[in-house]
């Protein structure tokens, strides 16, 4: 009896130092991968594969997998989970290893979220900073930043195979700059690309044009080049030098919202038939702020009841919003500081009783009680030290 006994607290032993040891994974139902991105100029090595606890809500601060990249800033996965799409944000900008941005695919291992790479192709522009998958699949859409003012920003479409690898770049698409910031519009940036639910169109937005470029998505009759420039409404005109960054659809399509980075507001539209139409523009900040707007990330509840942004100018902070289930309108809820410096990305988990952030500046990412009935973000769970992360996904949805 006592040898058995003995064995067992061996057995339990020998459980808790596997948990502890770099490419071991203990998940069990409580446990599911986070996958984050960074930027790799300081001491990050590339993506990083965690276990993530839905019920304490916090991570192994010790990863399963860290898979060398250059810059894999953000990242992209398959509907089905099966593969996984970083965008390796290289160019001519500080602390750059590379002059061309490039596209990476990985095989993801349904169990631990393991990485294998397969392949990748460049982008064919520098520092691309976002990417998103067309509905059926067959297409990736890359935005090219590009800091500098030569070449541009672009929109890139790179087709996707059936076993996960990409094919090199079909279709570029470039805009003019709006010229209204000389420091930060002399040229294009397209910031993101997403597709609209109905999967008939692509928006990019380009902070240096002040505009969303609408392009409708036929790949029957085009393949080699599906986006063509919507006659109905070929772009969205936005305020000058308001800079849009990113775009989410409502949970029931009929409804979107926007970042404007440059001057930290948030608009939202009505959308149908590709067609969107501006109905309100709030600042981020409170009317008495005086520091500097950096309207970043944004995000709908898993329920879509609220709407979840981060304004990374001096506030550094969340912003939520109330979302009237009818109208699509948003309504101020509450505000909270993010624990950091410039949170580049933020995420839900599975569970929906967690909101992680990515504080780039300040090397950590912060872990947050959050309540989707009332909207309200609650107490501080973890703050883990990473260097410059830059993007958070899970493998569950």
């Amino acid at each position: 009896m006592e040898l058995m006994r003995l064995n067992l607290l061996i057995g339990l032993a020998m459980a808790g130092t596997l948990s502890a040891l770099p490419g071991i994974s203990m998940a069990n139902d409580t446990t599911t991968p986070l996958l984050v991105g960074s930027y790799t100029g300081a001491s990050s090595k590339g993506i990083y594969v965690y276990d993530f606890d839905t019920r304490s809500g916090k991570i192994n601060p010790v990863p399963s997998q860290i898979v060398p990249a250059s810059n894999p800033s953000w990242l992209t996965f398959s509907s089905n989970r099966h593969y996984l799409y970083a965008v390796n944000e290289n160019g001519d900008g500080p602390g750059q290893i590379e002059i061309s941005g490039r596209v990476t695919s990985f095989s993801v291992d349904p169990q631990n979220g393991h990485l294998t790479q397969l392949n990748q192709v460049q982008s064919l522009g520098s520092e691309p900073t976002y990417s998103s998958l067309s509905i059926d699949g067959r297409y990736l859409f890359v935005a090219n930043y590009s800091v500098s003012s030569d070449p541009g920003g672009t929109l890139a479409v790179i087709p996707v195979k059936a076993d996960g690898q990409l094919d090199p770049v079909v279709q570029m698409k470039t805009h003019r700059a709006s010229h209204v910031n000389m420091d930060r519009q002399l040229s294009p940036h397209v910031h993101s690309a997403i597709m609209s639910p109905d999967g008939q169109f692509v928006f990019a937005q380009d902070l240096g044009a002040d505009r969303i470029y609408v392009y409708q998505y036929d790949p029957q009759a085009h393949p080699d080049a599906p986006l063509r420039a919507y006659a109905a409404q070929p772009e969205v005109r936005l305020p000058p030098g308001s800079g849009p960054r990113h775009l989410v659809f409502s949970v029931d399509g009929k409804h979107a919202y926007l970042t404007l980075e440059m001057v930290g507001k948030v608009m939202s539209f009505d959308y149908a038939n590709g067609m969107l139409t501006r109905r309100q523009e709030i600042p981020l900040a409170d009317e008495n702020f005086k520091g500097k707007n950096g309207g970043g990330a944004l995000h709908l509840s898993p329920d879509g009841r609220f709407l979840f942004v981060t304004n990374r100018g001096t506030d550094n902070e969340f912003i939520v919003y109330a979302v009237d289930p009818d109208s699509g309108a948003l309504s101020f809820k509450s505000r909270r500081p993010v624990e950091g410096v410039e949170p580049r990305e933020f995420a839900f988990d599975p569970s929906g009783h967690f909101l992680l952030v990515a504080n780039q500046k300040s090397n950590t990412i912060v872990v947050f009680a959050v309540n989707l009935k009332t909207g309200i973000i609650g107490k501080q769970i973890q703050s883990l030290p990473f260097s410059q992360p830059s993007d958070l996904k899970f493998l569950s949805r």
